[in-house]
């Protein structure tokens, strides 16, 4: 198992539109494509740095990984939902993917 973990910068003003982008379409869209998640997290406080929104998913492998991107990107109905989350302009500025092995003591294999 690899985890990846990702952060999220929102447009100016856009952190809540992100959240529910997240919490009404993409967690079922990952499901959809074999992306485990472990959970979603928003800094405190949110800088700069700490981006708006964090989350870690599980994978297989990092070949799995890109199998699901690829499907997620892909799916008509994540680019329907992008299309409507975004009717007003982007609302995700950056994002930053990080893949983590877990060591061989982490409770997390």
């Amino acid at each position: 198992m690899i985890y990846e973990l990702r952060t999220y910068w929102a447009e100016p003003g856009r952190a809540d539109d992100v959240n529910a982008r997240f919490r009404d379409h993409t967690r079922h869209l990952f499901a959809k494509h074999n992306m485990g998640m472990v959970g979603f997290w928003t800094p405190k406080p949110r800088t700069d740095e700490t981006g708006d929104l964090v989350y870690i998913l599980i994978h297989e492998s990092e070949e799995a990984m890109a199998a699901s991107w690829a499907a997620f990107r892909a799916d008509p109905e994540w680019q329907k939902a992008r299309d409507a989350s975004e009717v007003n302009g982007k609302i995700v500025a950056k994002g930053t993917s990080q893949v983590l092995l877990p060591t061989d003591y982490s409770a997390l294999q």
